[in-house]
């Protein structure tokens, strides 16, 4: 099991891209949240399996049709097993 924790910047507020990680990572059966940061952040941290996390990270780096992403950083580490369940946070 791994973490990933996952900053996006670019138009990622106001397109629907939390509700798209949302849909995704609860499809992967990942735990964790999605957040905003900034203005132009959106902040993930996601646990499952290795490929699932791989999964999450490919679609972040697109999102939904009207983002504009324009930076990605990541970082694994091995899962913690403190989320329940995948939700949004503020």
């Amino acid at each position: 099991m791994l973490r990933i924790e996952i900053t996006v910047k670019g138009i990622v507020q106001g397109v629907g891209f939390r509700y798209f990680v949302l849909s995704h990572a609860q499809k992967l059966n990942l735990r964790g949240y999605v957040k905003n940061v900034g203005q132009d952040k959106v902040e993930i941290v996601a646990e499952g399996n290795d490929n699932d996390i791989a999964e999450i990270e490919e679609l972040c780096k697109k999102g939904p049709a009207q983002a504009h992403v324009k930076n990605i950083t990541s970082h694994k580490t091995p899962a913690a097993g403190e989320f329940i369940t995948f939700s949004i946070t503020h």
